[in-house]
């Protein structure tokens, strides 16, 4: 299918906040709303369409999109989805183990005999069997983590960084679905983006019950939201370039044909919670990456441009690894 309505968040200077229509090789500002949220909440509340909600709030302002999405623009690319007033009320979270390559790669990063499946390589094998439950039904639940709220969202163009008590960085190229709660706690799906997980995986080897501390990192969403995608099947390619020469690259797969639980399975398993349905909620949810660097004893350096593009996505997300060089532990004071 050609996805068509494609959405980016741009903040300017003196202009602030705007959303805009992909329109190539243009970019055409909304009018009355300044954010994804602020436009699915008002979709919600007068039971439309979101994209008979876009193509009324069309303006007539265009912005050339090539040289805001190389950042040469007082125009600013935001992650393609948050919460504009509060990162508290924005939970980014995330599905594993729900690609083969994904069980491969933990199964060789914490196997002590190969011939012995781990943890990880069990739990991808109850996915394969209970995974794509039928309509109405309820499969077994994927692996869940959490990233922490919508303050670790960056942009396409910004830094993803190792922190100073980390023990790597790397890549993981993923779709992720964005989400918002209407006032009665129901979910509502506005669309998918492309995204990088960003996990330290040399932390997450030393024990696999390290993988909570390994995923609360910073992480990027976009440039795009793809109103109108399905989520059957997408090829791509991730890569990694230092100093302007490619260290790495792969093509990869995602969508449920590619994977062991079905896109339902997924979503029944994280709003289940009540916690999850909270009025006017917004998440950011990654649906698991087919491959990684660090898979292929890559560790990534300073400055490092990560690469995640995805056919049907619009244009590829772009960032920059940064390493935290001074330590800065919290003092907790009592009161």
């Amino acid at each position: 299918m050609k996805n068509k309505t494609r959405l980016v968040q741009l903040i300017h200077p003196s202009q602030g906040r705007k959303i805009a229509l992909v329109q190539e090789p243009n970019l055409t500002l909304l009018k009355n709303y300044n954010s994804v949220y602020q436009l699915a909440l008002a979709a919600i509340d007068y039971n439309q369409k979101l994209r008979e909600l876009i193509q009324q709030s069309l303006s007539e302002e265009k912005l050339d999109y090539d040289s805001i999405y190389q950042g040469n623009s007082e125009w600013k690319l935001l992650p393609s989805f948050d919460h504009p007033e509060s990162p508290f009320s924005c939970m980014v979270s995330g599905t594993g183990l729900t690609h083969h390559n994904s069980a491969l790669n933990r199964q060789m990063m914490h196997s002590q005999a190969e011939e012995k499946p781990t943890d990880s390589l069990i739990m991808y094998e109850m996915g394969v069997k209970g995974g794509n439950p039928e309509p109405g039904e309820i499969g077994v639940q994927a692996e869940w983590f959490y990233k922490g709220n919508g303050s670790v969202l960056r942009a396409h163009g910004e830094k993803l960084q190792i922190p100073f008590f980390g023990d790597d960085g790397g890549e993981e190229p993923e779709i992720a679905g964005v989400y918002i709660i209407d006032i009665e706690g129901n979910p509502f799906r506005i669309g998918l983006t492309i995204g990088n997980e960003f996990s330290d995986h040399v932390m997450e080897k030393k024990n696999y019950l390290y993988l909570a501390p390994s995923k609360i990192r910073t992480c990027s969403i976009g440039p795009e939201l793809v109103i109108d995608a399905d989520f059957e099947s997408y090829t791509g390619e991730v890569s990694v370039s230092r100093k302007g020469e490619t260290v790495w690259s792969s093509k990869i797969n995602t969508g449920q044909q590619n994977m062991c639980h079905n896109l339902a399975n997924l979503e029944f398993h994280h709003f289940k919670y009540d916690s999850h349905r909270i009025p006017f909620q917004s998440h950011v949810h990654f649906y698991g990456a087919d491959a990684f660097s660090f898979g292929n004893k890559i560790l990534l350096e300073e400055g490092d441009k990560m690469t995640v593009a995805w056919e049907g996505m619009g244009r590829a997300l772009v960032n920059y690894l940064e390493i935290e060089k001074e330590k800065n532990p919290q003092v907790i004071k009592k009161l």
